[in-house]
């Protein structure tokens, strides 16, 4: 048979075909077995990541991971089967993905710090933590940023890498917290009575914990002022309304019953002749 000039044997077309439609029709068969058997493993590795605990932020993060990749090897071996040569098709995939890893370097590390998190959880929504330079409570963990909410009620973001590479204080871990303050006296004041005052006013807070119990000592003698170091233990959310009590209603004992705290001041002295 000849077609637009070529000889064209048409037992060779016949067998083509046949070869080739075999070959298809098996290669359909494993495409969609694969797929099929992919949806079940990704099902059940659904399955042990809720099993396990892991956050449910992550899960399907994770679980669209897996499946991309998945039919990605499945889709390159069905046509491998198939006999389309796969040499050049997967040096052009890796050059591209070169350069896509590349561009998105900073973003994948992003990425990566954001699983880290969601999996070791050094903080949850709602802790307060201090970390990149900033404070505030945690209001979202997402896959590549976290965001914080100041205590003046601004909304920082923060790139994920850093959160999960750098120092980080997580000031709501714990179920308690100390609350430290030191006031000061003057040197001609009386040491026992200062203390008996400050332990005074600590037992009027109930939300003081008796265990550890309250410390209370002279810690440095300052250049003005004999410095008295308050130590006491509560629970963490309670952990400025103590603060604030101590240093206002301290204050306010001393002056009544006559006990001073120094300030900078200055005598200047003017001599006439």
């Amino acid at each position: 048979m000849e077609i637009l000039g070529f000889n064209i044997d048409v037992n060779d077309i016949q067998h083509l075909i046949l070869g080739y439609g075999k070959l298809l029709v098996i290669g359909l068969f494993l495409l969609v077995l694969g797929l099929w058997l992919i949806n079940k493993t990704v099902q059940g590795f659904a399955k042990v990541l809720r099993v396990r605990n892991i956050d449910e932020t992550l899960i399907p993060f994770l679980v669209s991971m897996i499946s991309v990749t998945l039919k990605v090897l499945l889709f390159i071996s069905v046509i491998s089967y198939v006999g389309i040569p796969m040499t050049s098709f997967i040096a052009l995939l890796g050059a591209a993905g070169l350069a896509v890893g590349m561009a998105l370097s900073g973003t994948m590390q992003n990425f990566a710090g954001g699983v880290i998190l969601l999996i070791i959880k050094p903080f949850k929504v709602g802790d307060f933590i201090e970390a990149q330079g900033f404070m505030g409570t945690v209001m979202e963990i997402q896959v590549f940023n976290t965001i914080l909410l100041t205590p003046d009620n601004k909304t920082v973001i923060i790139p994920n890498g850093g959160l999960a590479t750098g120092a980080l204080t997580n000031y709501s871990k714990q179920e308690t917290r100390r609350v430290e303050i030191t006031f000061g006296i003057g040197y001609g004041d009386d040491i026992d009575k200062a203390r008996s005052i400050i332990q005074e006013v600590i037992r009027r807070k109930q939300n003081v914990l008796a265990e550890p119990a309250p410390f209370v000592a002279v810690s440095s003698l300052g250049d003005s002022s004999v410095n008295l170091v308050t130590r006491v233990w509560t629970q963490t959310a309670e952990y400025w309304d103590v603060h604030f009590y101590l240093v206002e209603n301290v204050k306010k004992e001393f002056d009544k019953q006559g006990i001073s705290i120094p300030f900078p001041q200055r005598d200047i002295h003017i001599i006439n002749k």
